[in-house]
C-alpha cells in the first residue's frame, strides 16, 4: 500500500493489481484532473463527460476537457455570447445559439495569436495548423455530441471551415542522424560540450542521463513510459523488462546488453542506497538529486540539453523526447527491419498490424534488441558473431 500526502489528506493506494502502486498512482492523477476541469464546466455537459470517460484515452479526455474549458473561458471574457461570468454558469441555450460563424472566428483568428495577462508577466501564444486542428477536433466531439443528445438543436459541425495539414513527409520527421547520436552519447558520457555549470551537474547524473538516453534511443519509449520505469520492472535474468503502455498495457520488452550496462552502473554506481529513499520513492528507477521520482519535466530538459550539443545549436533548440522517439524508429528501420516489426516495438497505434505481426513473429522484438548495440563494444561482439 502506498501513501502520498495531498494538501492536508493523505492519498492511500490499496493496489489489488499486478500494476504498480506509481502506474495506479499515475492514473488516479489523471482521473482527478478530469474531475477538476468537469467542475468547472457546465453541468449540462455532463452526458458528455460520461462518454469521453467511456470513449477515450484518459489523455485524451484531459485534453479535450483543457480545450473545452478554454473554449468556455473565450465565451465568458471574450464574446457577448453568454452572460455568465464563470464557464460553469454558462446555460444550454446560450450554447444552442452558438453558430458555426462563431467558432470559425474562435478556431481561425483567436485561438491563433493571443495573449494571457497573469500577475507576473504577459505571455503570447502562437498556434499552428496542428494546434488549431486539434482545438477543432475537440469542439466538433463537443458539438456532435450536445447535437446527438438534444441539448441543442442543430449540428454546427458541417459548417466549420476546415484545417490544411501538410502530409507527413521527410523533412517533417524531427530526428537525430546517426552521427548525431554518437555525439550524444559522448557528450553525455564525457562530459564533452557542457558549460562549467552544467559539468558540476553532470558529474552528479552521468549514469543516470546515459540511461535515459540510451533507453530512448534504443526502444523508442514515450516519456511517460521511460518516467514511471521502476527497479521491480527488471528481470535482468531473464533479460527483459517491463513497461505500462496506453489503456494500460503491460508490455514485455527485452533488454540488449548495451542497455542492460548503463542500468546496472546506473544502480551500482550513481542511485542513492535505499536506506537514504523515502518508501514511497525506493521502487523507482530514475531519481532526481532530491531522491524523488524524477519528473517528466525534468527528462524533457536533461534531452534538450544533450540532443542540442548533438546538434551544435543552442539549449533553446534541443529536441523533445519524442524526437529519440522518432529517432530509434528511423534507426531501426534503416538497419533494414520490417516496419512492421518496429512498429510492434514501438507500439505505434496500427493495433490490427501489431496483433497481425505478434501472431506469427514471436520472437521478433528479442532479435530486433539483440543486434542493436549503440555501445562500440557489444557492436563489435555482433560483427565478429556474423
Amino acid at each position: 500500500m502506498a501513501v502520498r500526502k495531498e494538501g492536508k489528506k493523505e492519498i492511500r493506494i490499496h493496489n489489488k493489481t499486478d500494476k504498480p502502486d506509481n502506474i495506479v498512482k499515475r492514473e488516479n492523477e489523471i482521473m482527478e484532473k478530469c474531475r477538476e476541469l468537469e467542475n468547472e464546466l457546465p453541468s449540462f455537459m455532463r452526458g458528455f463527460f460520461s462518454y469521453l470517460k467511456s470513449g477515450v484515452l484518459p489523455n485524451t479526455r484531459m485534453a479535450y476537457l483543457f480545450d473545452i474549458r478554454f473554449f468556455c473561458e473565450y465565451l465568458v471574457n471574450e464574446t457577448d455570447l453568454t452572460s455568465a461570468e464563470k464557464p460553469r454558469d454558462i446555460k444550454a441555450s446560450e450554447f444552442a445559439r452558438i453558430k458555426a460563424g462563431d467558432i470559425n472566428y474562435y478556431i481561425n483568428d483567436y485561438c491563433r495569436h493571443y495573449r494571457v495577462e497573469k500577475e507576473t508577466a504577459v505571455y503570447i501564444y502562437e498556434n499552428g495548423n496542428r494546434s488549431l486542428s486539434r482545438k477543432k477536433s475537440s469542439l466538433s466531439v463537443l458539438f456532435k455530441y450536445l447535437y446527438r443528445d438534444e441539448t441543442i438543436p442543430n449540428n454546427i459541425t458541417d459548417g466549420f471551415d476546415p484545417i490544411k495539414l501538410p502530409k507527413p513527409g521527410e523533412r517533417e520527421i524531427k530526428r537525430l542522424d546517426i552521427d548525431e547520436v554518437k555525439i550524444m552519447i559522448d557528450a553525455v558520457f564525457e562530459g564533452n560540450g557542457l558549460t562549467k555549470k552544467e559539468k558540476e551537474y553532470w558529474s552528479k547524473t552521468k549514469y543516470r542521463d546515459t540511461a535515459i538516453l540510451l533507453l530512448f534511443i534504443t526502444y523508442g519509449l514515450r516519456l511517460y513510459e521511460l518516467q514511471q520505469l521502476n527497479i521491480s520492472s527488471f528481470d535482468f535474468q531473464k533479460g527483459e523488462f517491463k513497461i505500462y503502455r496506453k489503456r494500460g498495457k503491460e508490455s514485455t520488452m527485452p533488454l540488449n546488453k548495451s542497455v542492460e550496462k548503463v542500468i546496472r552502473d546506473y544502480i551500482d554506481l550513481e542511485r542513492p542506497m535505499d536506506s537514504l529513499i523515502a518508501d514511497e520513492y525506493k521502487d523507482a528507477l530514475f531519481l532526481s538529486l532530491q531522491k524523488r521520482r524524477i519528473t517528466e519535466r525534468a527528462i524533457r530538459d536533461l534531452v534538450k540539453k544533450y540532443t542540442s550539443i548533438a546538434m551544435s545549436k543552442g539549449r533553446d533548440f534541443g529536441y523533445s523526447p519524442h524526437k529519440l522517439r522518432a529517432t530509434a524508429a528511423t534507426a531501426l528501420i534503416e538497419e533494414g527491419n520490417s516496419i512492421f516489426d518496429v512498429q510492434a516495438l514501438l507500439d505505434h497505434d496500427n493495433i490490427t498490424t501489431t496483433q497481425l505481426y505478434a501472431a506469427h513473429k514471436r520472437n521478433t522484438k528479442r532479435e530486433l534488441i539483440n543486434n542493436f548495440e549503440w555501445l562500440d563494444e557489444f557492436e563489435e561482439d555482433n560483427i565478429e558473431k556474423d
